[in-house]
């Protein structure tokens, strides 16, 4: 995932749910539009139906995700190893786990 698929994910479990609990300004408040590359930062974020969730709490959940993403390849890593040593080769550790 890039930035702001976690800045995304981040706020959806914050915000609980995704659709209508939040989306992203499209005008400063100069009433300029915010191109849509630049529209899904914490600035832009606008909450609805509960509180908006402070910088470090979304911070906080973003370096959450990341590291159970991260977790999650070590193990699998871990995992194909474990079965290397076992005498298994890469066609067969393919087999049992699709990858």
């Amino acid at each position: 995932m890039d930035d702001k698929e976690y800045l995304f994910e981040a706020v959806a479990i914050l915000t609980f749910g995704f659709g209508n609990s939040f989306g992203w300004k499209k005008e400063d408040e100069d009433g300029n539009k915010i191109a849509d590359d630049d529209r899904v930062s914490y600035e832009n974020l606008i909450v609805r139906n509960t509180s908006k969730p402070t910088e470090a709490e979304v911070n906080a959940k973003i370096q959450e995700l990341k590291d159970a993403e991260t977790t999650a390849i070590n193990k699998k890593a871990s995992g194909k190893q474990k079965l290397k040593d076992l005498g298994l080769d890469d066609d067969e550790i393919q087999v049992l786990m699709g990858a």
